[in-house]
């Protein structure tokens, strides 16, 4: 699947509630993996899927974020969901910071800044 996002993602780890109804308009309220986010979108993880183009709303310990299903595929252990921000809701890490948060840039940098000789005992181990 090709990435169009324009924000980097973070990577992350942590519970959401995911509301969000029907065609027939019934509710549907579940648990999800917050997968990743970036300031106009996330990807979640879920055991249901949802219809493209349904509009989801986010609950997190200190608010929420709506926006809209762009994908939804299911991937061996389960559904997982690209959701765009509507305007006027993007995520900030002041706003809501997940359990676990990781800039996968930052990862790049410190491979790149590490010596030789530490590089080769990475390797190793």
């Amino acid at each position: 699947m090709q990435d169009r996002r324009v924000n980097p993602r973070m990577l992350c780890a942590d519970l959401v509630k995911i509301e969000w109804r029907d065609k027939a308009g019934e509710e549907h309220v579940a648990v999800a993996n917050l997968e990743d986010i970036s300031l106009s979108g996330a990807c979640l993880q879920m055991e249901e899927d949802v219809p493209l183009q349904s509009m989801v709303k986010i609950t997190h310990e200190k608010g929420t974020l709506q926006g809209r299903v762009r994908y939804c595929v299911f991937k061996d252990i389960g559904y997982f969901l690209g959701v765009e921000f509507d305007p006027g809701y993007r995520w900030t890490a002041k706003q809501f910071k997940p359990m676990h948060l990781l800039d996968p840039r930052r990862l790049s940098d410190a491979k790149e800044d590490a010596s030789p000789t530490d590089q080769v005992a990475r390797t190793r181990s």
